[in-house]
This record gives structure tokens, C-alpha cells and sequence, in this order.
């Protein structure tokens, strides 16, 4: 085999597919990057039996063939080699040399023989989107994924369609982050989740251009993301996801409205008090006009009142700060209206249109030591 592209191309190339190259495998091969050749194309593959990524990079095929190469040695050569064109050629030995300008390196490649190539798709089942709002929709609700697998389903994200609606939801046990798409074009009904690590992945990729595509095609066991002459390929997690909609009440005894980044702003200060590790809630005390926020921990106390438009019953319900500054970070809105039943019931931040709900649950306190 014998390519020859530039340096930018490569790169760029290289450290799309290096997302899907496993940290730990007991299959060698994994660890590498395939370059194959020979259909005409210089395509680069990785895949850890979970999430598979194959782009296609821009260059001049001088000779067919197909090498594995060592993910981690080809990518820091390729990332410090000179910026411009590069060589590489191997033998039927799976000797490879890269060579670029006066820089020439020579390493072992194996056999694409046993390389598990993505699995076969079928394109007939599928749904677009734009790389913005799949990009958006990612970055406000990924966070409330459970990063551990004590329960896999908590660690995916629930993609539901229904005709021209796509609803993603994700959750955690403490919180839940929802976002409600309108489509272009109406859809079969399907549901599905997502791998959260599949998704995060993808939107490091994106481009996130309101004008390019995602083509989304799905299997029983897989998903397929298309774009920008990239596939993303991952299972599924399997199962039932949890019956979030009982949850979703629209009644409440508490309703106001708030300037956000004044919120956020106030409650990053309280955390100032707060040493990693500790549960201090955040107390809010609620009444006509006024929001007093309150923390007490071992390092001080603080407590800052903000404005408020009220309507309903006053409250003092307590939180985790961090879980409210998680979802208003992500809430592009000035300002936000927030719905409460009582001190014990969840907390929901949701738009007129419910695009975004997020639903919050509170945390017990001493109201002695407030």
C-alpha cells in the first residue's frame, strides 16, 4: 500500500476515528487504526466492539492495500510530523514507513485480516437532523447521564420518535434533562437509547452547522450517524427505558420567574463555601417578589436575595447546588420560570412550549440551622 495526503487531512482524520479506539482490550488488533484502500478510498476505521468510527480522508492512492497501525505510536507521529504532505507505504511483511519533508518513520504493522470492520447497516429505517441541534441537544441533557454502570439504562439517552418530534431524554436518579425537537418530516414511531459515551463522542465530531446533516439509521441492536463522509456506528443499550412521563406533573403550588444568569451567577458564589465532597444544599426561600438564597458549611455561611415574579404559595426548599447550575448552564434563555409543589417534590425549569424541561429533585435539610 502507498497514500500520500497532507498532514492537515490525516490529522484530522486520525483523531476522528482515535475516539473509538479502546483504552483496554484483550484483542491487539483493536488497538490499532485500519487504513484500507481498497475500494478506491483511503479510509480510516477504529471500533471497540461498542462505537465504531470510519471517515474518509482526501489524498492520492498510489497503491492498494489495507495496514493496521498502532492507534496510539500513528497518531502522536502523524499530530508531530512538519505540516505537509505525507508518505506512507507498507509491504506485504506490514513494514510501514511515514515519511514527511525530512522526518521518516519506520514501524511494525499487523494483518487488517482480523480487524472487525463496522457491522452492515441496513439504510432503511432512517431520520435528519442538523448537526446543530443534534450538537445542542447533546450538550443540554448529556450531563444528567449517570457515569457509572450500576444501571446501564441511566448511563444511555432515551431518543423517542414520534412523526415529526423527537423527544431525548436522560437521567440520573437525582435529576432529569429533557429536550423536544420539531422535525422537518414526519417519522415512524421508535425508541431507542443511545450510549452517552456514543453521543459525547459524536458531538466532539459535529461541526455543528445549522446548514450540514446528520443521517440517523436505525437497527434492532444499532445506530448509525452519517456526516461529513464519517459513520458513527454504536449498539444499543438494550431494555425498557424508565416510564418518565408519570413524573412529568404539571401542577404546582409555587411559580416564578427569574433573570437565569443572575441565578447562576449567585449560586457559583455559594459554592464558593463548598469543599469538594460535602452535601451542603443550597436553601431557597421564596416569597412575593424575593428569593433568598442561603448556604451553611464548615468553611462559613452566605445568603444573597435576588428578584423575583411570583405567583402561588411561598416555599423554602433545599438543593444540590451543583445539579441546578448543571442545567442552567445549558438553558439558553434570559430568563426562566420555575414550578414547585412542596419541599419534597421535584423541582421543574421548563419553557412555555416545554423545547427543554428539567426536572430537579430537592434535598432534606435542618431548618433549625438555616
Amino acid at each position: 500500500m502507498k497514500i500520500i495526503c497532507s498532514k492537515s487531512n490525516l490529522g484530522k482524520g486520525v483523531n476522528i476515528v482515535l475516539k473509538a479506539v479502546p483504552s483496554k482490550t484483550t484483542m491487539s488488533v483493536l488497538e490499532c487504526i485500519l487504513i484500507d484502500t481498497s475500494s478506491g478510498e483511503i479510509k480510516l476505521t477504529a471500533n471497540d466492539m461498542e462505537l465504531g468510527i470510519e471517515t474518509i480522508v482526501d489524498g492520492r492512492i498510489e497503491e492498494r492495500g489495507v495496514i493496521a497501525l498502532d492507534a496510539k505510536v500513528f497518531s502522536e507521529i502523524v499530530r508531530k510530523l512538519p505540516d505537509n504532505d505525507v508518505v506512507i507505504e507498507s509491504d506485504s511483511s506490514f513494514h510501514t514507513s511515514i515519511t514527511c519533508e525530512k522526518a521518516k518513520f519506520h514501524i511494525i504493522g499487523k494483518s487488517g485480516d482480523d480487524f472487525s470492520y463496522l457491522p452492515y447497516i441496513e439504510k432503511n429505517e432512517s431520520m435528519s437532523i442538523s448537526q446543530y441541534t443534534l450538537k445542542d441537544v447533546v450538550r443540554q441533557t448529556i450531563f444528567s447521564t449517570a457515569d457509572n454502570d450500576n444501571n446501564r439504562m441511566m448511563t444511555g439517552e432515551l431518543f423517542e420518535i414520534q412523526e415529526n418530534r423527537l423527544r431525548v431524554v436522560s437521567l440520573d436518579g437525582h435529576r432529569i434533562s429533557i429536550r423536544n425537537i420539531e422535525l422537518k418530516e414526519n417519522y415512524s414511531s421508535r425508541k431507542v437509547v443511545v450510549p452517552g459515551k456514543t453521543l459525547q463522542e459524536i458531538s466532539k465530531i459535529l461541526s455543528g452547522e445549522a446548514e450540514d446533516m446528520v443521517d440517523i439509521f436505525f437497527t434492532q441492536n444499532h445506530i448509525l450517524f452519517e456526516f461529513d463522509q464519517t459513520k458513527v456506528v454504536s449498539r444499543l443499550i438494550e431494555g425498557e427505558y424508565f416510564h418518565i412521563d408519570q413524573m412529568l406533573s404539571s401542577d404546582y403550588e409555587t411559580r416564578f420567574t427569574i433573570n437565569k444568569r443572575e441565578f447562576l451567577n449567585c449560586i457559583d458564589r455559594a459554592t464558593l463555601l463548598v469543599r469538594e465532597g460535602d452535601k451542603k444544599p443550597i436553601i431557597m426561600n421564596i416569597t412575593d417578589g424575593i428569593m433568598e438564597l442561603k448556604i451553611n458549611s464548615f468553611i462559613g455561611s452566605m445568603n444573597e436575595e435576588i428578584e423575583i415574579e411570583k405567583e402561588g404559595k411561598d416555599i423554602m426548599i433545599g438543593f444540590n447546588p451543583k445539579f441546578f447550575m448543571d442545567a442552567l448552564r445549558v438553558i439558553d434563555d434570559e430568563e426562566i420560570t420555575l414550578y414547585m409543589v412542596n419541599p419534597k417534590a421535584p423541582c421543574f425549569i421548563r419553557d412555555d412550549d416545554e423545547t427543554y424541561i428539567y426536572l430537579i429533585l430537592p434535598v432534606n435539610f435542618n431548618a433549625a440551622s438555616v
